[in-house]
């Protein structure tokens, strides 16, 4: 379910880069997924984090709402959605590093074959579809930054579920957030007011609302229970729907290799989450989710 919703976001920013700055973009998102955020946490009384715990969540701030949000609207005004889902096919295998980096796991050399054969087909397949990485421009070194960004805020996002949960995780993160993402808003206002027409603003009505917030409550709920290196394969899923839908909304080409090379994609993501992994630790803890 994460996946599903986060897969529109590179299509949707490729719409509403066409009508307003991908600063405005990029910050105002957060804007709306903090104040949605706030009234979640303020309804439900939740407690507030403790000690390290800030720390923590300044990281998947600085990843997920700032970093890779940012990144990827300022590249995809000049990157195709298909060229935007070459680069991005490599968040599962770069999650899965970072899992093993933070998260102590330790997956077994078959999980490392099938994510390599996965990322690999994955990038061929968006390759097919979009404009290669045969050139290197300067939108594939930000976008590049994004998928590094977004596997640091994964892996300590999925973390921090395990202790106060996946929605007020990504709460907590937005609110952190907040008073930076308010202040570059402000700024994009200033320089270039947003005159984007009414799908623009829908797309960016769904990048706050679902990709900055609601698309978290699934996918940070999927990383605690984990083991995170097996379920962030998953997303090797998300360049296949994001093509799809560039496909029907942007109405960027769709052939028939294409197809088959998303099927190849979702089989190597299938054969990943069925591989058993040793794990540590990985029981949310009974109080995660209380108010």
């Amino acid at each position: 379910m994460g996946v599903a919703a986060f897969s529109f976001t590179v299509p949707l920013t490729r719409i509403a880069v066409e009508g307003m700055s991908p600063l405005f973009i990029g910050s105002g998102r957060a804007v709306i997924a903090a104040a949605l955020a706030a009234i979640a946490l303020i309804m439900t009384r939740q407690r507030f984090p403790r000690g390290t715990q800030w720390l923590r969540l300044a990281v998947v701030a600085g990843g997920v709402v700032v970093g890779f949000p940012l990144l990827t609207s300022f590249a995809l005004t000049t990157a195709t959605a298909s060229h935007g889902a070459v680069v991005i096919a490599i968040l599962p295998a770069a999650t899965a590093v970072m899992a093993v980096i933070r998260g102590k796991e330790r997956p077994p050399l078959f999980f490392w074959i099938m994510a390599t054969v996965g990322a690999l087909a994955a990038i061929i397949f968006a390759s097919v579809q979009g404009s290669g990485l045969s050139h290197l421009r300067w939108a594939d070194l930000l976008l590049f930054g994004a998928v590094i960004a977004a596997a640091i805020g994964y892996t300590e996002g999925g973390l921090l579920a395990r202790e106060i949960g996946s929605w007020q995780t990504v709460s907590w993160a937005l609110i952190i957030a907040s008073p930076l993402m308010i202040l570059l808003t402000t700024v994009a206002i200033l320089d270039q007011p947003p005159t984007g027409t009414p799908v623009q603003w829908a797309a960016f009505a769904y990048l706050g609302a679902v990709s900055g917030f609601l698309g978290f409550f699934a996918w940070y709920r999927g990383l605690a229970i984990g083991p995170m290196t097996k379920v962030s394969q998953v997303q090797l899923t998300q360049p296949v729907l994001s093509i799809l839908w560039a496909a029907l909304l942007l109405r960027e080409q769709l052939t028939w290799p294409t197809i088959i090379g998303g099927s190849v994609v979702i089989l190597c993501a299938g054969l990943a989450v069925r591989i058993r992994i040793g794990r540590n630790a990985l029981t949310p803890r009974t109080d995660a989710h209380r108010p």
